[in-house]
């Protein structure tokens, strides 16, 4: 067992809550019991599992080496306020916009230079629940292998066909597919309850800060707004993914 926060495991497993070093080791961590079961699931590549015992962990993934931590060294690699004792060291995942598989009649979410981790997490998590073929991260702010990420999506992010890449290379996937880009938009034409979200399409959401950007705008075949009857005039962005995604399910299951 493991007991010191000075270990120089401890101190590497700990450097992988930062992009830097996740990006030059290829591995990101997994933590939590319903995250790495999903993974494990999904065929994700786990390493390692990390286990405090003192914490009610136990080791979940057959065959995967495990290490044994007292609770101070795991809490020195946990994000977690409440940590459950159970962490996975996993390989990154393929995010490669040329792997993406869809099917036939695809609804994807397109999210743009989204900056927290929380929202991207929150969006895969509303992605998994509405059934969507695939999100694309364009142009990305934040990682998708970020811990926040992962704990925010609640294990989505390996049920979720998911691929990360520039903007313009989005636009050349969408347009190869003949898939319709719909863009939402404070100064939208057309209201989200009029707008035709049936068929191959991505629907597009910006930005915390920006929203859209413009040369997206400018690629859209439809500009939506969301009807807003109150005084504030915006949503959280992965708010407004949920919606715009649930009025697109809607539509397709009356279809």
């Amino acid at each position: 067992m493991i007991t010191s926060t000075a270990n120089q495991l401890v101190k590497g497993l700990a450097r992988l809550r930062i992009r830097r070093h996740r990006d030059t080791t290829g591995q990101f961590l997994i933590e939590g019991r319903r995250p790495l079961t999903m993974a494990d699931s999904a065929g994700v590549g786990i390493i390692q599992q990390l286990i405090c015992r003192e914490l009610g962990g136990e080791p979940l993934v057959a065959d995967v080496p495990q290490i044994e931590l007292s609770e101070a060294p795991f809490r020195k690699i946990s994000v977690r306020q409440n940590p459950d004792g159970v962490i996975g060291v996993a390989t990154q995942l393929d995010t490669r916009l040329e792997g993406l598989d869809t099917p036939s009649q695809p609804l994807i979410l397109l999210v743009e230079s989204i900056e927290k981790p929380g929202n991207l997490g929150a969006m895969l998590r509303t992605a998994d629940a509405v059934g969507v073929g695939a999100v694309i991260v364009a142009t990305p702010t934040t990682d998708v292998h970020n811990p926040n990420v992962v704990r925010a999506s609640q294990g989505a992010l390996f049920t979720v066909p998911l691929a990360v890449g520039t903007r313009n290379r989005a636009l050349e996937w969408l347009r190869e597919r003949e898939i319709r880009l719909v863009a939402s938009t404070p100064a939208g034409e057309v209201g989200l309850w009029e707008a035709n979200l049936a068929g191959p399409v991505a629907i597009a959401v910006g930005s915390e800060a920006q929203g859209v950007s413009s040369e997206l705008l400018a690629a859209a075949d439809q500009r939506l707004v969301i009807p807003m009857e109150g005084a504030v005039d915006s949503l959280n962005a992965s708010v407004s993914a949920a919606v715009l995604l649930y009025e697109a399910a809607r539509q397709r299951n009356q279809s």
